[in-house]
C-alpha cells in the first residue's frame, strides 16, 4: 500500500521533469533565434506549457534565462571532465569543441548584459575554464595543438559556431557546420600553422559582456 501511495508523487514529478526540460529547450532554441528580446510566451508556446505552469517553475523570465546559462556551463564541465579522461590530448579537446558546438552553447550569448548573474554563475564559469585551461594546456604540452592559441580563442570559437543554436540532427545545414567546424579545428592544429593575427582575446573583453552597463570594472 505505502508503495502505491508512493506511485502518483513519483509520476508527478516526471512529468514536472519533462516539462522543465521541454522548457529549457524551448528557451534556448527561441533565444537562438529571437535574441534576449525573446518573451515568455514564445517559449510557452514553444514548449507546449501554460504560462503558469512556466511562471510557477521560475518566478520571472530573468530566473528562467539564467537556470538556462547555468545548465549550460554545467554540460559544459561535464565535457571538459570527459575530454580530460580521453587519452589522446586532441582527441579530448576537439571533442569537446565539437559537443559544445552541437548543444549550441554560443546561442545563449545575446544574453550576455542582459540577465544579471548571481555569484553562482561566476563560481561555475571559473570552474568550467579552469577545466578548458587544463585542456589546452595539455594539448600543447603533447604537441599538438598550436602555441599561440588560448584559452579564450577556443571560447569564443565555440559561441562563434554555436550561435545559430542547436541543428537539426540528419540536416543538410548540421553537415555544413560539422564540415566548417572540422575546417577551424584543423586550423588549431600546429602542425604547419602560421602566425595568427592581432593579439589574443582578453579575459576583461570576454567576461565584460555579461556586466550591466552600471556595473564597476
Amino acid at each position: 500500500m505505502p508503495e502505491q501511495a508512493r506511485r502518483p508523487g513519483r509520476g508527478r514529478q516526471a512529468e514536472a521533469a519533462r516539462n522543465d526540460q521541454r522548457v529549457l529547450d524551448a528557451a534556448r532554441e527561441v533565444v537562438a533565434e529571437l535574441g534576449s528580446d525573446a518573451p515568455v510566451s514564445a517559449i510557452a508556446e514553444r514548449a507546449g506549457v501554460g504560462m503558469g505552469s512556466l511562471y510557477r517553475r521560475y518566478g520571472s523570465k530573468d530566473d528562467l534565462l539564467r537556470r538556462l546559462c547555468t545548465l549550460a556551463m554545467e554540460q559544459s564541465i561535464d565535457a571538459a571532465e570527459a575530454a580530460l579522461a580521453a587519452t589522446d590530448a586532441w582527441a579530448g579537446l576537439a571533442g569537446y569543441v565539437q559537443a559544445a558546438v552541437a548543444r549550441g552553447t554560443g546561442a545563449l550569448a545575446p544574453l550576455a548584459g542582459t540577465i544579471e548573474t548571481t555569484p553562482e554563475m561566476w563560481e561555475i564559469s571559473r570552474r568550467g575554464r579552469a577545466l578548458l585551461e587544463q585542456l589546452v594546456a595539455r594539448a600543447k604540452r603533447d604537441g599538438v595543438l598550436r602555441a599561440d592559441v588560448t584559452v579564450l580563442d577556443i571560447a569564443w570559437l565555440i559561441e562563434f559556431f554555436g550561435r545559430p543554436g542547436p541543428a537539426p540532427a540528419g540536416t543538410e545545414d548540421q553537415v555544413i557546420r560539422q564540415r566548417l567546424l572540422a575546417i577551424a579545428l584543423d586550423g588549431l592544429r600546429r602542425a604547419g600553422a602560421g602566425p595568427l593575427p592581432g593579439r589574443p582575446p582578453s579575459r576583461r573583453h570576454y567576461e565584460q559582456r555579461w556586466k550591466p552597463a552600471t556595473a564597476a570594472d
